[in-house]
This record gives C-alpha cells, structure tokens and sequence, in this order.
C-alpha cells in the first residue's frame, strides 16, 4: 500500500444485460486522521449467518451490517499495534471475523508487519497478532485464504528489503505464513519467490501475491512482477514449494498502469478456487486487468485451469463491450456454494470522457459466458489529485452478492454496497 497526503480470447459470451437494478447503500463514514479513509475496501459475508456483512476500509474503518447490507454501523478498529490500512477481511466456518491489515508499530520504518485481529462476536476484536517482523523491512500488500474444513489460516504478502529503494541490491520478495490455531500464532515467514522484483512499488517488483486452495488443501498462489503473472504451488501445507515460481501469462502494460483522472490504477492478479463440490469444483480462476488492447482500452481478463495450474485455459476477456474504453481496477469472488463466479469494476463504456461506472459481472458456466449490468445509480469524476486507493472488493455466499466501491464526488470520497440477491 502507497499512501500520499494531497491537498484539496476463447471466449464464448453473453453480452445480454439484467433488467433489474439493485440497491445502492451508503457505508457511513468513519472519522479518521487520514483524509481519503474510505477506500481500498474488503468486504465479507459470515457463512454461519449470512446477513452479517462485514467490511473494512483505510485507515482503520470497520463497518458491520446485520441485515444483509441495508444499513451499517461504522467504527474505527483499534489496536496497539497500530492499524494502517489495506485491510483484508474473511470469515472461517465458524463465523469468526478476521481483519487483517498493515502495522506502523515500531515507527522506526513505514510499515513493519501484519497484523491479524479475530473477532468472535461483532465489533469484539482481539488485540491481534502476526507473523514475525524482520527488522525494518517492509511488510505489505497482504492477503488470504482460509481452509473451509480446518480453519487454517494462510496469508501471502510482499516484503521489501527498503521501501522505495533505487539500490539494485534492494529486493521486493513474496513471503508466506500460516496459522492453524485461530490467528493466535503464525510460522516463520518463508520467501517462496526465486525471481526477486525491485523496491520502486511498480511494475518491476513482486505484487499482489493471492492464494487460494485446491479440493485437497493445496495452496496455489499468485503475483505480478517482471517476468508477468507468476504461479507458485505447495501440496504439503507450505513447507515446500516449487523450486522456482512458473510464468503464467505477460501482464502487458504492468500491473501499474494509468487511467485518466485517477492517481494510479493496478491490475494485480486475483487468484480464487471453486470448492463448491458443483461441476466446476476444484477449478483456479484467475482475474486481472491489463492494457494489451492498448493505453485506452483497458479490459478485466480470466484464465482457468482446471489442473491445479499445470496449465492454463487462454485468456477469457470479462467485459463484453465494444466502446474500446477503459475497464480497470477489477476484483472477483466464488460463490462457495453455487461456483458461481462474480466480478466487480470500474467501467468507461457509456463515455468519451473520464465519467466512471461501477459494473457487476456474473457467470454461471464457470467462464464460459457472461452477463453483465451497470450496478452504480449514476456514474462519478474521479480527480488524479486525490489518492482513491488499489483496489476494489466483492463477496458471494449461496446467491447473496455484495460488491463495495469507493466513488468521488466533488474529491469527496464515499463508499457504497449493492444489494444483489439472485435466490
């Protein structure tokens, strides 16, 4: 996470959109020492009752809905370790909430670990935990799996040797750790990346590092960097990984990319599994965006395999337009119970301008086709003086979809949810 205080295709396809439009719920703000406290958002669904809603944002937001996302209830998470942002949140199978973010604790550097809180009742967090720092390396860009059966928690990140760094002897590196007792403790952070990438936070260092676990526990991982969109495998609960990482596919244009009217844009990869037991169980599906279209047209991509990543499908292009325009800044979720897949992102299509909607996608043949539908009740001007954060989210459980967004109305951000139920 860059943080930055401003003033002031085989692809067979469906482009038929939904006739119904869905409700758009404001999040309340939350009062925060930084200006723009209401991006990056991560948002989850409680699988023990599904209308918890829980959803974060940076700094420190944590916001709670009770009634599927009708209405919330914000606050500040506390820790003292410090919260600093990119929260990521996820539920185990027995309805606890984890929220993970960043942790400026000892100040002697930018950000010095992750932080884990657990919270077996709303709003009731642990005081947190983590993996062990490694002096004043920098820890970021977290995120994670949880073993639906086990509850084994694991997480994947970046480490930079000095954040921001020009020293070609600096590297950027993509650590692992696990916990098997409920976030209370963590292993050793591991390295499994052999390609180290560099410490400028662009295209030539190691990003976006997302796993995700096979029908048997095995747990595949991701991340950008140089050499494109790399692959990394355990099959014995991540004390051994491949020698060295395999290339999936060029991430062309990088993973850093620019939009008009945005600070930056990325199209880091999202990796995600079907473990649903449905007809597309034990797939990988792999989101991202990129600009091999060009530098105005922007596209949300998918690969599947359906192998564990021995191989890969070629890949699919999620929005279904013809404007050439930009599509960016996507994320995507697996429904645990249909496999249904779900996409959320920004979208350009109705204009030459840099007006910008929010777009849903939703695919029920695991990639095959798509439908797709304008879900944002009016578009917003986003300005590239203010910071409007990395990243997107979305959550799916047995029909009830909640894409989260921020969007920008007179440099004024805000966060809202859609009310999608499909049962």
């Amino acid at each position: 996470m860059r943080l930055y205080c401003f003033i002031g295709c085989v692809s067979l396809f469906s482009t038929a959109l939904f006739a119904q439009s869905y409700p758009n719920i404001q999040i309340p703000p939350v009062s925060a020492k930084y200006p723009y406290n209401e991006c990056e958002p991560s948002i989850a669904i409680n699988p023990r009752n599904p209308n918890e809603i829980s959803a974060g944002s940076i700094i420190q937001g944590y916001h709670y809905s009770s009634d599927g996302g009708k209405t919330w209830q914000s606050s500040a998470l506390k820790s003292p370790y410090g919260v600093y942002g990119d929260p990521v949140l996820q539920y185990d199978n027995q309805g606890r909430l984890y929220y993970f973010h960043l942790s400026d604790y000892k100040k002697a550097t930018r950000i010095d670990r992750i932080v884990c809180q657990v919270a077996d009742k709303p709003g009731h967090f642990s005081k947190g935990s983590f993996p062990a720092p490694n002096g004043a390396k920098v820890q970021d860009k977290h995120w994670v799996v949880i073993d639906p059966k086990t509850n084994v928690v694991y997480m994947t990140w970046t480490q930079f040797d000095v954040y921001d760094s020009t020293d070609p002897e600096d590297s950027s590196m993509v650590m692992f750790s696990k916990s098997t007792d409920r976030g209370l403790s963590w292993t050793a952070p591991l390295c499994i990346s052999k390609f180290n990438g560099d410490c400028s936070d662009g295209d030539n260092s190691l990003e976006g590092a997302v796993p995700a676990l096979g029908p048997n526990g095995e747990i595949c991982v991701t991340w950008s960097g140089p050499r494109g969109i790399m692959f990394q495998r355990s099959t014995d609960g991540g004390l051994t990984w491949f020698a060295e990482e395999r290339k999936v596919i060029d991430h062309i244009g990088g993973w850093d990319y620019q939009i008009p009217g945005f600070f930056r844009s990325n199209g880091m990869p999202f990796l995600l599994s079907d473990l649903s037991g449905g007809p597309q169980h034990g797939t990988l599906y792999l989101n991202w965006s990129d600009q091999r279209g060009g530098p105005d047209n922007t596209d949300v991509w998918l690969l599947k395999s359906t192998d564990l990543g021995e191989t890969w499908s070629e890949p699919i292009r999620v929005n279904q337009d013809s404007s050439n325009r930009h599509q960016f800044l996507c994320n995507m979720a697996v429904d645990p119970i249909r496999g249904d897949l779900h996409f959320v992102y920004y979208d350009r299509r109705r204009f030459k301008d840099n007006r910008t909607d929010v777009y849903w996608a939703t695919s029920t043949d695991g990639g095959q086709t798509f439908k797709e539908q304008r879900i944002s009740e009016r578009p917003f001007m986003p300005k590239a003086m203010v910071f409007f954060g990395d990243y997107l989210s979305i959550a799916a459980y047995d029909g009830r979809v909640r894409p989260i967004w921020p969007r920008m109305d007179d440099q004024r951000i805000s966060l809202w949810v859609a009310l999608i139920d499909l049962k």
